[in-house]
Order: C-alpha cells, then sequence, then structure tokens
C-alpha cells in the first residue's frame, strides 16, 4: 500500500509528453510560417511587379479590323461603302 503514497505525486505521462514538447518550437508550426511567408511573399511580389507593368508598359495595340467587317459597320450605320 506504499505505492498508493508516491503516486500522488507522480504526473501521468502524457502530461510529462506535453512538457517536453512545449520546450523548442513546433516543427508544424514552423512549416505553416515558412509556407505562408512565401506566399505573402509572392502574392506581393506579384502585385509589384504588376503595378510596375502598368506605368512602365505602353497600352496594347489593337487588332486591325478586316475590310469586311469595316464594310458591314458602314451599312450599319447607314453610310454606304466607296465604290458601291
Amino acid at each position: 500500500m506504499d505505492n498508493e503514497g508516491d503516486f500522488e505525486y507522480q504526473s501521468p505521462p502524457s502530461f510529462d509528453r506535453v512538457v517536453a514538447e512545449a520546450k523548442g518550437f513546433n516543427p508544424g508550426l514552423i512549416v505553416l510560417l515558412v509556407v505562408g511567408g512565401l506566399l505573402v511573399a509572392f502574392l506581393v511580389g506579384n502585385y509589384v511587379l504588376y503595378m510596375y507593368a502598368q506605368k512602365t508598359l505602353p497600352p496594347k495595340k489593337k487588332k486591325p479590323i478586316s475590310k469586311k467587317k469595316m464594310k458591314r459597320e458602314r451599312l450599319k450605320q447607314g453610310v454606304s461603302a466607296p465604290g458601291e
């Protein structure tokens, strides 16, 4: 029955494991922070490049309209195409 007296001062093994893991960093948290940091850096870099491109690149040129489409547009507006 002496064992009962000793049992009161011992903590269950699960609590010992929690205390041991509390020392140092959690590897899952480190991975999460690294991946999250890389994702944020990627998104911020893309935004910065987008803003830089908007300021420096010239506007896109429009595709040339075919003669057939030009004729059709003029007929819609009521202007006859030259030569008809």
